[in-house]
């Protein structure tokens, strides 16, 4: 019997999860109820959440597990200190500093006095992806920017003997720190910005890839070598040096500067060079463990289009990539472990779906937000048939609806329950939907979600496909919306077993349109988190060009909404439902902190 709290945070996508007797109950990011996109600090909001979900208090639970060793990350942070400035000066810094200080100052924020174990970052994700793929046994491969030393870890899984993992690439030797090096020449933030440059690279071509291969290279195995001469990951403001500026002839890309199809070449020559070494890591870990499964993680595990030629690539009968692969998925992996160890090992039984954070009642908690605002409202609580009516009827006429429903997804994505939905048969609504209700990149692509029993109709390769983490081949040009510059979307395969009424939403818009297919992203605007509660939903709604919201069983029309409302909120700029409350190889073994 084990109650374990998984903790990810001082990053980015701080986040928590908890796990009874070896069995994922709930798993959330601090940045959904915080309000910070990508809140690194001590996630005990999302703790709060999980502990509801749970039904525990922090008394009940029997220890904290953390996504990484700090005393390991310390060794990192002082060695590239050394190289900056005296070694002796680096020694004795590190001699006076505590790496553990900052996980007391957890437990006294959470308000626990449980035991801390300390999972090392690579195994984490291994340990994320493994328990939850449903293997018995499988090859891991995790690839990220770094985690204390390594940057790239393989391994194997047994359902008996655990996770051997071993480090195959050292800082600064790094396949996610030479891609997030790119993403950063193009203009785009670190650790958020590199989907940008995926989805930048199919409209460019891979012209610059020669001059790139001056600054990474890699071997057989896949092993990569960085020449750090073009590189400054000390630098506090960019993270390439001025030998970098030279090989690529064009300065890099400042604020909202016009992307050129020169930034959509280095978008591509950098996503074909990632592809490469992807595909020979993975053909070396196929080597070596004989395995006929693969489960990944790690940030670059997130890169749906290299996700999409390794399985056409037939390395692997199987793969399973954990569908929140980076840092924030590291509380899951963290508590997964610490869970295993102490006695609770995860059940074989693969992860169907990530809505596994909070869900908010019609009657108790939208309905309520909503009289507070004076809106009229459709109340479909009695008559959820006539909702579904009527949402089919606003989509096949052009509009764009807000999609609130049950339990909030853990990971980057939405997937169909704070989600924002539109007909993708429209020509003109990628542009519309970016422009005037995202306010993001025009060249930004949308997803599609399709009924399961339906895929095989519009997208190639019949697999199935609930979290987006792959690129598929459209087999029609009539969803234009939601397909890219090279005929390929990032699909989503919806089944009513997993998420009903979503399904019964596609269910009824292909009775009713011949379509099973809806446009679907995230309910937020650019720069901020998805929405986690009804107050945050409807501020979003009032802030942008939405025509309706769908919060449960309740429909809000923008015709609806006083001018002096969306006023309101737009001058603040966000509404949070909380207040202000204070912020409370190598061989990986698990440490602890009594």
């Amino acid at each position: 019997m084990s109650n374990v709290l998984g903790v990810s945070a001082l990053y980015h996508d701080a986040a928590a999860a908890i796990m009874v007797d070896g069995r994922l109950i709930a798993a959330a990011q601090e940045e959904r109820f915080s309000r910070r996109k990508q809140d690194r600090t001590v996630p005990w909001r999302a703790a709060r959440a999980c502990l509801d979900l749970a039904g525990l208090t922090m008394a009940e639970i029997d220890c904290l597990a953390y996504y990484e060793d700090p005393a390991m990350k310390l060794d990192r942070q002082m060695s590239m200190l050394a190289t900056e400035t005296r070694p002796q000066v680096a020694r004795e810094l590190a001699a006076r500093i505590d790496p553990y200080r900052p996980f007391r100052a957890l437990r006294e924020s959470l308000g626990c006095d449980r035991p801390i174990r300390f999972v090392p970052h690579h195994m984490s994700h291994a340990a994320s992806a493994f328990y939850f793929s449903g293997f018995e046994s499988a090859a891991v491969l995790v690839l990220d920017g770094v985690g204390e030393w390594s940057t790239s870890s393989y391994g194997f899984g047994h359902v008996d003997r655990g996770i051997d993992l071993v480090e195959a690439d050292r800082f600064p030797h790094s396949l996610g720190l030479f891609y997030s090096t790119i993403t950063a020449y193009l203009g785009f933030d670190v650790n958020e910005g590199e989907y940008k440059t995926m989805g930048l690279a199919p409209l460019g071509k891979p012209v610059l890839a020669d001059r790139l291969r001056h600054i990474i290279g890699w071997n057989e195995d896949g092993d990569v070598r960085l020449d750090l001469t073009y590189f400054d990951f000390l630098g506090l403001r960019r993270m390439w040096s001025p030998r970098l500026v030279e090989l690529l002839g064009q300065p890099p890309r400042a604020g909202e500067e016009a992307l050129t199809d020169w930034h959509a070449d280095l978008a591509s020559s950098a996503q074909s060079i990632l592809e490469s070494v992807v595909l020979q890591k993975a053909s070396r870990v196929r080597e070596r463990t004989g395995a006929r499964n693969l489960c990944m993680a790690g940030g670059v595990a997130l890169n749906c289009v290299a996700n999409a030629r390794l399985r056409q690539s037939g390395l692997f009968d199987d793969i399973f990539v954990q569908p929140a692969a980076g840092d924030a998925g590291g509380s899951l992996g963290a508590a997964a472990q610490v869970s295993r160890d102490l006695g609770s090992a995860p059940p074989v039984r693969r992860l169907r779906d990530v809505y596994l954070g909070p869900e908010y009642s019609t009657e108790r908690d939208v309905i309520p937000v909503v009289r507070a605002a004076n809106l009229p409202f459709g109340d479909f609580r009695i008559r959820p048939d006539e909702l579904l009516d009527d949402v089919v009827r606003r989509l096949a006429a052009g509009q764009v609806v807000g999609w609130f429903q049950g339990r909030m997804e853990f990971g980057p994505r939405a997937l169909g329950n704070r989600s924002i939905l539109a007909d993708p048969r429209v020509a003109g609504m990628r542009d519309r939907i970016n422009g005037l209700v995202k306010l993001r990149e025009a060249f930004r692509p949308f997803a599609p979600s399709v009924l399961r029993s339906h895929a095989s109709t519009y997208f190639a390769g019949g697999e199935e496909h609930p979290f987006m983490l792959e690129t598929v081949q459209a087999l029609t040009d009539s969803l234009p919306a939601v397909t890219h510059a090279d005929g390929s979307a990032r699909v989503q395969t919806v089944d009513p077993q997993t998420n009903p009424r979503y399904a019964a939403l596609l269910e009824r818009f292909w009775s009713q349109e011949g379509c099973a297919v809806l446009l679907n992203t995230s309910f937020n605007q650019r720069g901020e988190p998805i929405v986690c509660t009804p107050t945050d939903a409807l501020a979003c709604f009032a802030r942008s060009r939405l025509d309706a919201v769908v919060l449960g069983d309740v429909l809000v029309d923008v015709a609806d909404v006083p001018p002096s409302l969306t006023a309101s909120i737009t001058a603040r700029g966000k509404v949070s439902a909380f207040s202000d409350e204070p912020e409370s190889g190598r061989a990986l073994a698990v440490y602890e902190l009594a």
